[in-house]
């Protein structure tokens, strides 16, 4: 079987692919995440992907790099992870009975430049949210390292009316549906 190295240091996405009983290696992919002028949400989750893949692969003599990027879309505008209390609450109030499109998007990169990739996309329609709700959720669960400022897989469910999605794994950040189909595409075996 072939060597898979995960090119991301978020602990959601490793503890997804986790999951799927492979083993794999852990790389910190050195990509610039500024958005470009004008990209659109999707795009920018796509080139991130792919940047992330690219960059780890080519510090491979063989195997593959998995590269993934998640982007929060509210109104064509990327949102990105708050870092701090205010900007979660900020992000949770532009949010309160909104929907949020959530662009994930995945790369299987070779060093020798094959590329394999997939996209996901997770509608979120938040009720609306007085203040109070929006503090006493940002105290609880600090969801400073994570687009659009809420954990669905915790406390953060309370804050939604809907999530529709293709893969209920995607919005925590790596689509394992998706990612199944690219691994077993590069030749992994997987049940």
């Amino acid at each position: 079987m072939p060597t898979l190295v995960l090119g991301s240091t978020s602990r959601y996405r490793r503890e997804l692919l986790e999951r799927l009983r492979l083993p794999f290696d852990v790389a910190r992919p050195e990509v610039d995440e500024t958005p470009l002028p004008g990209e659109p949400p999707a795009m920018l989750a796509i080139r991130l992907a792919n940047a992330k893949a690219r960059a780890v692969a080519s510090t491979l003599a063989d195997g593959w790099a998995l590269g993934s990027d998640q982007v929060a879309d509210l109104d064509g505008h990327p949102l990105g992870k708050p870092g701090h209390r205010e900007a979660a609450i900020a992000q949770l109030r532009a949010m309160s009975g909104r929907t949020v499109y959530f662009h994930t998007a995945l790369c299987l990169a070779h060093p020798d430049g094959r590329m394999l990739a997939a996209t996901d996309r997770t509608d979120v329609r938040f009720r609306p949210l007085d203040e109070v709700e929006i503090a006493r959720y940002v105290d609880a669960e600090q969801p400073f390292d994570c687009a659009g400022s809420f954990k669905s897989e915790g406390l953060g469910i309370a804050l939604f009316e809907a999530i529709e999605s293709r893969d209920p794994t995607a919005l925590i950040g790596l689509p394992l549906i998706a990612t199944c189909t690219l691994l077993r595409q590069a030749g992994f075996a997987l049940p």
